[in-house]
């Protein structure tokens, strides 16, 4: 299995974080022959050979953003209770990442509410078992719109 590109994304406000994974998914969405021609949403394979292409998103908090992440075709999102996810959060956030790396997502977006630990948190991703599995791309950093 090829390593999942992961990108973390850190923004004081959950719409900004949501605001910013939904850009970079649209972004990409250009890029890939996976998305629907005519409009900027990404959407599954539309081939029966591969009906679990998907991106993935693990969000911190329960915050909503006005026009929030949901998951749907070829985006599964899921939201985690706050906190420090280094460190009284890390137990959630490792059941939650190891369920989403069995149905191999092709990409990775994880919003973090906080940055205070962020290099605690990239090092804990580049260690075993992660390091195998996960390709950590630059961090995003989400500001309001």
């Amino acid at each position: 299995m090829a390593p999942v590109a992961t990108t973390l994304v850190s923004g004081a406000s959950a719409g900004a974080r949501e605001g910013a994974i939904a850009a970079l998914l649209a972004s990409a969405s250009h890029d890939t022959a996976v998305s629907a021609p005519g409009d900027g949403a990404l959407a599954p394979d539309a081939s029966t050979d591969h009906p679990s292409v998907f991106d993935a998103v693990i969000l911190e908090g329960f915050g909503v953003a006005a026009e929030p992440l949901a998951s749907g075709p070829g985006l599964h999102v899921t939201r985690i209770a706050p906190g420090c996810l280094c460190c009284d959060g890390n137990l959630v956030l490792r059941v939650t990442l190891n369920r989403l790396l069995r149905q191999r997502p092709r990409r990775l977006f994880i919003g973090l509410a906080s940055s205070e630990h962020l290099d605690q948190l990239r090092s804990w991703l580049q260690s075993t078992p992660y390091d195998q599995l996960l390709r950590l791309n630059p961090v995003v950093s989400a500001t309001p719109a």
